[in-house]
């Protein structure tokens, strides 16, 4: 039996964004959607809860939905065998040595048939996301449906062996999704440019009294008098939290601050835990270090903690898009993260944020803008600008429609 996801239990309304992005925008995306209303779409991911791709789905299905699309959200089902090969494949497309037994790819391909037995594929338009679920296209009868791939991770550093042992089922779409240019390979398909985007409207982004930004640092034990350096990530070692307390504590030699390590994990990532102990013994029970570990659900005290932040940092060694900082930016906080992925897209060197490349330079980063408060500020505004203008939900909403009304078209 197929298990259909249910939308977020605040639905989205397009007409709830018109005060942020304006009547014209919405009045186009519904001339857009006109050409597709009764149309059916089947997005498939790997996890309902954690991570940016499901927190993505969850605000994005309900206002495709309202187009008149016919649209439906489904998960991939899997042991513990089948995550812990697509984590190293991850880890592995992201550059990392491909650590798995002889099988892996067994272990993969019978997963993904599993889920192609029990999953209906018979949308029109079918948006596969990431690695886990890709082998889904063998679901496909001939020439029946338009099936894309929507890669949100960073291939540009793909480790050989799992990229040619993913890409014929890759280059069985009709085309794929890239959130960077430099993310893209050789394919024998289209490759197109697609942002990820956030949606302001959210509780991990919409506006909050400051009574309950203040409550969320007091009950976590923060100082609101004393600077607030804050990392917003699933503990994960490509999101470098050690890198981070170690840059942290170069800073406190020069200034008395905070760090706050919050973060979580996704159902599909069975390396957390272990990561999180290792972020534990590196803050060693310092005081000035909060690491906090949130449920998924935790997004309005995320939003609290980013809104009652000095600095936002996203000290990442590898990224796919790193949505976290589009958070930041949106609430005009300053931003220092790494010079990868698709991070140098959303900060602007020394104009929508700062980028640097290791923990040296995270510590001077922090340092020149915790001195320098007037351009951290100007930072904060150019980048909330910055988000308003390409990465919001609507742009994602206006993105699908284009694409699947291209379809149509050469259909």
């Amino acid at each position: 039996m197929t298990t259909t996801l249910q939308p977020a239990v605040t639905l989205p309304h397009l007409e709830d964004y018109t005060a942020i992005v304006g009547q014209p925008e919405i009045a186009e995306l519904r001339t857009f959607a006109k050409p597709l209303a009764g149309r059916t779409l089947t997005m498939v991911n790997s996890t309902a809860v954690g991570g940016g791709v499901a927190e993505i789905l969850n605000r994005l299905m309900p206002l495709l939905n309202e187009t008149g699309l016919q649209a439906r959200w489904e998960v991939m089902t899997g042991d513990g065998r089948f995550f812990a090969v697509t984590k190293a494949m991850h880890n592995a497309l992201h550059g990392a040595p491909f650590l798995a037994p002889p099988d892996a790819f067994d272990v993969f391909l019978a997963a993904n048939e599993q889920n192609r037995k029990r999953i209906v594929l018979d949308s029109e338009f079918t948006v596969i996301h990431d690695p886990q679920p890709a082998a889904l296209i063998a679901a496909r009868e001939k020439d029946h449906g338009y099936w894309i791939w929507r890669c949100h991770i960073d291939l540009s550093h793909a480790d050989k062996t799992v990229w040619d042992f993913l890409r014929p089922w890759v280059e069985r779409y009709d085309k794929a999704l890239f959130s960077a240019p430099a993310f893209t390979q050789r394919l024998l398909i289209p490759q197109i440019l697609f942002y990820p985007t956030i949606d302001p409207l959210a509780d991990k982004n919409r506006e909050l009294d400051p009574r309950f930004v203040e409550s969320v640092l007091a009950r976590f034990q923060i100082d609101p008098a004393r600077p607030i350096l804050t990392q917003i990530s699933r503990f994960d070692r490509l999101k470098d939290p050690v890198g981070v307390i170690q840059a942290f504590r170069m800073v406190r030699r020069y200034h008395d601050c905070q760090l706050v390590l919050a973060g979580g994990g996704a159902s599909d990532d069975p390396e957390g835990a272990e990561v999180l102990a290792e972020v534990m013994h590196a803050a060693n029970e310092d005081p000035d270090i909060h690491v906090l570990e949130l449920p998924p659900t935790s997004h309005l005290e995320i939003n609290a903690l980013q809104r009652g932040s000095t600095i936002i940092i996203q000290k990442s060694l590898r990224e796919g898009f790193g949505l976290t900082v589009s958070e930041a930016l949106w609430k005009k906080k300053p931003v220092v993260a790494s010079a990868v992925g698709g991070i140098p897209s959303q900060v602007l060197h020394k104009i929508t944020g700062v980028l640097t490349q290791s923990v040296e330079g995270t510590a001077y980063q922090l340092r020149f803008l915790l001195s320098n408060p007037e351009f951290a500020r100007r930072l904060g505004e150019n980048g909330h600008e910055h988000v308003k203008e390409n990465f919001l939900i609507t742009h994602n909403v206006k993105r699908y429609l284009l694409l699947f009304l291209r379809a149509l078209n050469k259909a």
